[in-house]
């Protein structure tokens, strides 16, 4: 039976999802790149709110929710959105209309390729970017969002749990963004030459919005106005709160200052961390693995960057990739059925099998990411070209792309 506090609920959370990315994710990568690029790395987060949202109704929801295939992928049963309507859906949302369940993970499905950019920021011919979007959410996403959450996906078979994207979102985006950053290569003068943010006060308005939204895509992920949907709210405010404190807190110690930036990242981070556990853990699990979250992030970061010298240009790969890695993995130490009697309990409350469950499960999806990913890269790299000439990196992406200038000075 519709529910119309649960239908109300997750229309809000479905909107604070879509936020995350536009202007969210826009506003926190756009302050981040150099001023001539500005236009063009926001440009990416809009483009992909208006791409993904046709490609889910059009095949990506049946592929990913659709009716079980070999418990691979979704069959075609619902392209274009045939049979799903009004009514429930007992198999995911029993409370809800089907089509307002179809919504919402399609705003799951919008930012996750968005995240991506932010690895190749600076450097990506945009019409190659459209063509490598539309291909990664079709032949990534929608079928490791079939395995993990799809009814009959062989990894939820196997009792994998990514309570809001983890898995799903985070692990699939982050290591398809160390590919892309490695593939494409370094920004020209990166190492060389100084590349600071030209508007910290975007990224942060950016970041504020992105926890803002991450409300609705935790409590969200609850499907129903329930006491679960509050326990994932109040843990994603804690683990982002604490890993930003840590993350500054490692600042000061390192570099003698803590940075506002630092805490936007470590926030971000420890969302990310949270997502995948936000229905299964307790509170005091939760500040727990945003501390762990702020450690090994930053950690990360500094070695990708420094020790390796890749030019993951905006820490894709470093704060979700390993974020929604590190989460995955503490719902296998941290899990509690008490929380959430759908999940099982983790490693510390008695059930150590879990871990090695939520272990392989990261494993395979984050290998399989990788190598599509690779393919892809390569195959459009032959074809298309990946980026952008040197003379147009020069003059900046704004200009070369898009024809646009974010500042304009007039006499």
């Amino acid at each position: 039976m519709i529910n119309s506090g649960d239908t109300a609920w997750i229309m809000i959370s479905t909107a604070l999802v879509m936020l995350m990315t536009i202007p969210g994710l826009a506003l926190f990568y756009g302050g981040l790149v150099r001023r001539k690029n500005v236009l063009a790395t926001m440009m990416q987060s809009f483009f992909v709110l208006c791409l993904i949202s046709i490609q889910w109704v059009l095949i990506g929801y049946s592929l990913s929710f659709g009716p079980d295939k070999g418990h691979i992928i979704g069959s075609p049963a619902w392209v274009g959105l045939a049979g799903v309507g009004t009514a429930a859906n007992a198999d995911y949302a029993p409370t809800i209309p089907h089509i307002l369940f179809m919504a919402y993970q399609m705003m799951f499905a919008v930012i996750t390729p968005a995240l991506i950019t932010g690895a190749f920021a600076e450097r990506i011919k945009f019409s190659t970017y459209v063509v490598f979007t539309l291909l990664w959410a079709t032949l990534i996403y929608n079928p490791v969002c079939h395995w993990v959450w799809g009814n009959g996906g062989w990894l939820k078979e196997r009792g994998v749990l990514d309570f809001a994207g983890g898995i799903v979102v985070h692990a699939t985006s982050g290591f398809s963004a160390l590919v892309a950053a490695l593939i494409l290569g370094k920004r020209r003068g990166f190492g060389r030459e100084p590349m600071p943010p030209h508007n910290l006060p975007l990224t942060i308005i950016g970041a504020g919005l992105l926890w803002f939204g991450w409300f609705g895509f935790n409590g969200g992920s609850a499907l129903a106005a329930n006491g679960i949907a509050a326990t994932a709210f109040v843990v994603t405010n804690l683990s982002a709160a604490s890993a930003g404190l840590v993350w500054m807190l490692i600042e000061w110690k390192v570099t003698g200052k803590p940075t506002l930036l630092g805490g936007a990242t470590g926030a971000v981070a420890g969302l990310a961390t949270i997502t995948p556990a936000s229905g299964f853990v307790s509170p005091l699990s939760a500040i727990m693995i945003g501390i762990v979250a702020a450690l090994v992030c930053y950690g990360m970061v500094v070695l990708i960057k420094i020790k390796f010298a890749c030019d993951d240009s905006l820490d894709v790969f470093g704060v979700h990739g390993i974020g929604g890695t590190v989460g995955a993995l503490a719902v296998g130490f941290l899990a509690q059925k008490v929380i959430n009697a759908g999940g099982n309990n983790g490693l510390f409350f008695g059930n150590p099998a879990q871990l090695g469950t939520q272990a392989f499960g990261v494993f395979i999806v984050i290998a399989y990411s990788v190598v599509v990913t690779f393919a892809l890269l390569k195959i459009l790299d032959a074809v298309m070209g990946l980026r952008v000439s040197d003379e147009e990196e020069v003059m900046g992406l704004d200009i070369s792309q898009h024809e646009e200038s974010a500042y304009t000075l007039l006499d």
